[in-house]
This record gives C-alpha cells, structure tokens and sequence, in this order.
C-alpha cells in the first residue's frame, strides 16, 4: 500500500511534546490513573489486581464488549469488535468495505485516515465539503447527488472534528434513509458522542439506525483516556465485523490487556467520567464565548454544538494582513509556546485553525494567544 502523509500528524509530531500550551488538542484532560482506579468496582478492581501480562482475545475481553454494547439500544456484545485504538479500527474497516473501482462519500474537512485509507485502498473518494456559510451543517441533498452505482460508503464525523457540527435530527434522519434506500454502509466516526451540549441533540448511532450501520467509539475523547488506545466498531453487519477481525491479524492481532481491564473501569463508571469531561468543555466554552464577543478582531466562529473541538476563522487584519493561518500559527508558537492547527492539515488553506476546548490550561494558551495577537 502506497499512502499519502498523513499532514496532522507529521504536524503534532513535530510540535506536541514541545510546547508549553496544546490549544489544539482534539481529547480531553488525560483522565488520571490514581483517580480512575478508585472508580473501579469490586469485579473490575480484581480483574486488574489479578492481571496477567499474556495475550488477549483478539476481538477483545468480553466484559469490555459487553460495556461497550450497553452504549447503545440495539448492540449485542458480539456485534462489537475491540482495536488498538481509532485509527486502527479505521485502517481495517475501509481496507475491507473497498476496493479498486468502488467509491465513497467523506466529510470534510475531517480526519485525514477518513479519506485516504479508502483512497489508498483504491476507492475513488468524493469530499463532501462543510461549509462555513452554512453553518457547516450537513446538506444531505448534495451527498444525496454524489452517490453513484459504485458507492459503496458515506462517512459522517458527527459530533465533528474540527468544526464541532452536529447534524440536526431530521438531517440525520435523511441520511439513514438514503444509505437504506441505497443499500450503503453508513460509517459513523462517534469519538464524541456523548458530549452534546442538549442531551436532545444526541443522535440516534449509526450502528443502531439501520443494518449497514457501522458506528466507531474510542477511549481517547468522550472519555478522556487516550493513552489506552482502545477504540472499536459496532456493527449488526457481522460478517463485515468477521471480515474485519481477519484483517486485524496483520495488525496489532490483540488489544493491550492493562488497556482494557481500565477500559472497562472507565466505561462501567462513565457517568462520573463523563461528568467530569462536561465540567471542562463547560468553563472552557464560557471563557471563550467571552474572548469571541471580545476580540472579532482576532477571530470569529460558528460556535460549536457538540464536542471538545471548534473551527474559527482568523480575522488577520491590521499587522496580519496578508498572513494565513500556518504563519499566524508558526509565529503563535515561537513567541508565546501556544499551538493552533492550521486548516492546511486538514488539506484546507486559509484562515481557519483548529482550537481544542478539552484541557485545563486554556485560560493560560489564551492569555497567551491575546497577547500575541493584540499587542
């Protein structure tokens, strides 16, 4: 397989572990391991005292699957497949469902694995592009005129990285009928659901709207504990899911067995975890909803409804005239140690970065940020 770079990450190789401020992070606050392992009940804190260190299931622990499934109304723990993480999952998922000839629909701006896994695969992909203007909603009638005899898969992000859009009920709704109508797969990325702001805005998940449903969760973002590296897929179609654990043996074949047991503590105490992960989008949003109305000067939004991510726009004017986002980033970094996101790692030149609301020291990066920027 030849693949294309992968443009976000080269970037937060170079940049992540040597700044003093990540105001772009797409996870939240590292959950801490002390204060997870208290959570943990009488079965799960003995599964972890008791663990050994050998190989595990390879479609994963099955009191995991069986957590995992209770996340939504119409998964069975034998619908769940467990991965080293998101992106493996992905990796698997979009080599299996295409090959050369096929085609597949993907919003985007987006993660780039979304796309390119599906292109390298030798899918023809069609992006189908979030407008500003919009909203940056979803317009099902354009995905609607894009699928042709050979799509075989439409990719939603939603809660969305980086834009924080969230498709409204009857736009969601659209778009499952017209992935059943079609006979599609419907691929739902969902690292974020669960961090809705309206609790009525959350969707029904893609694994459980139709048979061709896929839907993918993840430790590292809803529920803060991206260092597990546990992710999965959640699917009726459990011939698409055997297909995918065959594939998996060429992977990592197993997940990691400390990962999962706290895994499982986590997931079997998301109430508080989740609580906890609310807390700080909450006091982060309100502080910037005071620096948006304070500074149009320094930039602008379409604030987000749902997740740990938004997308505004640079206003570069005055001594920035002229300047795009990857300079205004690159001289954000050296003066001040505080990290944005160009819009080009995304393929998207211009204005727009990505700033991440999920971690504890934004008021820090965005005291720094206003002192770049206006003085």
């Amino acid at each position: 397989m030849k693949i294309a770079d992968f443009e976000l990450e080269r970037y937060f190789a170079r940049w992540e572990f040597a700044v003093r401020h990540l105001l772009c992070a797409s996870d939240l606050e590292g959950y801490p391991m002390a204060e997870l392992l208290e959570l943990a009940d009488d079965e799960s804190r003995g599964l972890w005292q008791g663990l050994r260190l050998g190989y595990t299931e390879s479609s994963g622990h099955p009191l995991l699957r069986a957590e995992i499934a209770a996340l939504y109304d119409t998964v069975s723990p034998d619908e769940v497949l467990v991965f080293s993480g998101a992106e493996e999952a992905i990796f698997c998922l979009l080599n299996v469902v295409v090959e050369p000839g096929d085609h597949a629909i993907v919003t985007w701006p987006g993660y780039q694995s979304l796309s390119e896994v599906a292109r390298a695969a030798g899918a023809e992909v069609t992006l189908h592009e979030l407008r500003e203007g919009d909203g940056w909603a979803l317009d099902v009638d354009r995905i609607r005129a894009a699928v042709r005899a050979g799509t075989r898969l439409i990719v939603v992000n939603a809660p969305h990285n980086p834009t924080g859009m969230l498709p409204g009920q009857a736009e969601w709704r659209a778009l499952i009928e017209l992935c059943t109508e079609a006979g599609i797969h419907l691929f739902a990325d969902e690292v974020y659901r669960f961090l809705e702001y309206a609790d009525a805005d959350r969707l029904t998940a893609g694994a459980d709207a139709l048979p061709m449903g896929i839907s993918l969760g993840v430790m590292s973002k809803s529920f803060a504990m991206a260092g597990l590296r546990i992710g999965w897929l959640a699917s009726h179609d459990r011939a698409l899911l055997d297909r995918c654990a065959a594939f998996k043996d060429y992977t990592t074949i197993c997940p990691s067995a400390p990962a999962e047991i706290l895994s499982l503590i986590g997931l079997r105490a998301r109430g508080a975890v989740l609580r906890r992960s609310h807390r700080i989008i909450s006091t982060n949003l309100a502080y910037l909803d005071r620096f948006m109305a304070e500074h149009p000067d320094v930039m602008t939004w379409v604030r987000p409804r749902a997740g740990s991510v938004g997308y505004p726009a640079l206003t570069l004017a005055g001594r920035f005239a002229g300047w795009d986002a990857d300079r205004f980033a690159a001289e954000l970094v050296e003066a001040e140690g505080v990290l944005l996101l160009p819009g080009s790692t995304f393929g998207q030149p211009g204005n727009h970065v990505r700033l991440g609301f999920g971690r504890v020291d934004l008021p820090k990066a965005m005291a720094g940020l206003e002192r770049f920027a206006t003085t």
